[in-house]
């Protein structure tokens, strides 16, 4: 039996004010071709389907009809929610697509789901638990005589309560923070700067899973195993942040066999455009011998000592699709060595930025450019007229 695992489609999401709408669709139907290519009989996917709570409706068009391709393909579906769903939204509809093999699992009830699913030709069956993303508030509700205090306890009671069958080939999928021995998975986009703050609270073990075939997880975007091959974490199908820049995005291919054995492929995956970073001083990277592939989307980071005048416009005249131009100089890293809570204090706005001024171009500003930083400050609410 073939299952591909899908995670973090994060449709909807745009690139500074790229909308990757199209983007989106080019690689879902590259999914479609493959699930045509390899006969695959179900496809897992592992939360964040949408990028915002409340998707726009491009997204949800963009969902409706990769589903409704997968239903006509007949190929067994099992979506879960993730921290950026709306549970209620995601699973609106979910009685219904369920007559055609489409199982949306979005609001935890107390209970975890469980579908059989067999291929006839082989007689491989495996059974499918759907975990959508949860909080230890949210299962206490359901346990109230549990000691729960962390995602890890939480995860753990639901799966000692769900009975599950060990005798059988046992796949979860899941979309949570799940670390290794001593180790925490590469983070990269969205959920980093989220799970770093929450401390051990929010992380849960791998062995949690030792019970399973394969943990078919989301949440992380950067695709890695965590603790042994089989809990994977599938990735984002698109690079959505600097962070990924260097990820090698895949689709893993599960086989699984009659005797529980299961084997994994992982499938590069082909985006409409890369995202890239480049380095170094203006003049050398838009030097045409320099160029390539100018369609993709581009960070770029310059090391010239001097800043240039609209910057922004002149990159994208030859790279039409860069997201973000910052600076790695002399004047950058001495600011990163100031310690801003000591200047910020009982210091004036004039003052604060004329510190500004100098650290960047290393000489005082002019009255007509702090005045246009005082209309500036008083536009954003900085500063107030009788300032």
């Amino acid at each position: 039996m073939k299952i591909l695992h899908l995670a973090d489609l994060h449709l909807g999401k745009a690139l500074a004010e790229y909308d990757l709408i199209d983007d989106q669709a080019f690689i879902l139907d590259q999914i479609l071709a493959l699930i045509d290519e390899r006969n695959v009989d179900a496809v897992l996917i592992a939360g964040d389907v949408y990028d915002k709570a409340v998707p726009s409706e491009a997204a949800t068009r963009l969902l409706d009809s990769f589903l409704s391709s997968l239903a006509s393909r007949k190929v067994k579906t099992f979506m879960i929610s993730g921290n950026h769903d709306s549970d209620d939204r995601l699973n609106y509809g979910s009685r219904l697509f369920e007559k055609n093999q489409i199982y949306i699992c979005a609001v935890f009830d107390g209970h975890l789901e469980q579908h059989i699913i067999k291929e006839e030709e082989s007689g491989t069956e495996v059974n499918i638990c759907l975990l959508p993303f949860v909080k230890a508030s949210q299962v206490k509700r359901f346990f109230p005589g549990a000691e729960i205090k962390t995602y890890e306890d939480a995860v753990s009671v639901i799966l000692e309560d769900a009975k599950i069958d060990r005798g059988k080939c046992n796949i979860i999928v899941a979309h949570q923070f799940v670390a290794g021995r001593g180790e925490d998975p590469a983070l990269g986009g969205s959920e980093g700067l989220g799970t770093q703050s929450v401390g051990t609270v929010e992380k849960i073990g791998y062995a949690c899973f030792d019970g399973f075939a394969y943990a078919a997880l989301g949440h992380i975007h950067s695709p890695q195993q965590v603790g042994r091959r089989e809990i994977r974490y599938a990735g984002s199908p698109l690079k959505y942040s600097l962070s990924e820049a260097d990820n090698e995005k895949s689709f893993p291919l599960i086989t699984a066999e009659k005797n529980g054995e299961i084997g994994i492929e992982l499938i590069p995956a082909r985006p409409r455009r890369n995202l890239r970073h480049l380095r170094g001083g203006l003049r050398e990277l838009l030097d045409r011998n320099n160029v390539t592939d100018p369609e993709d989307f581009i960070y770029a980071t310059l090391t010239d000592e001097e800043m240039t005048t609209d910057v922004m416009g002149i990159f994208r005249q030859v790279y039409p699709y860069t997201v973000k131009i910052d600076y790695d100089n002399s004047h950058t890293r001495a600011i990163e060595q100031v310690d801003i809570s000591r200047i910020a204090q009982n210091r004036s706005f004039e003052d604060l930025i004329a510190d500004f001024y100098r650290q960047i171009y290393g000489c005082g500003i002019s009255d007509e450019e702090m005045d246009l930083m005082r209309c500036v400050a008083r536009e954003t609410g900085v500063l107030h007229e009788a300032d």
